[in-house]
């Protein structure tokens, strides 16, 4: 089985910048897909950034130059750069990889205040 260790949530101000991490262990295959989903109370959960293998990537409309994605296919591990937070941001940010399977993390909180 396959886990994920996120790490970098954390309680930042309006405009500010946090980094995500999660690395994969396990029995790890090829990780096609890695990405960051997210929830808030009250809301669906939704997608906030993906990234192949290959290198391509793939934005929520509401984060589109203001998050970064990337990945080291060596380590297994994927980081999200945010920068210029939003209250609207808060929610729990969860870590999501693909291969044949599906794999989802725990969770790491981040909450923006104004």
């Amino acid at each position: 089985q396959v886990q994920l260790v996120e790490s970098g949530g954390g309680l930042v101000q309006a405009g500010g910048s946090l980094r995500l991490s999660c690395a994969a262990s396990g029995s790890i295959g090829r990780l096609n897909v890695m990405g960051w989903y997210r929830q808030a109370p009250g809301k669906q959960r939704e997608l906030v950034a993906t990234i192949t293998s290959g290198g391509s990537t793939n934005y929520a409309l509401s984060v589109k130059g203001r998050f970064t994605i990337s990945r080291d296919n060596a380590k297994n591990t994927v980081l999200l750069q945010m920068n210029s937070l939003k209250p609207e941001d808060t929610a729990s940010y969860v870590c999501n990889a693909q291969s044949f399977y599906n794999f989802w993390g725990q969770g790491t909180q981040v909450t923006v205040s104004s």
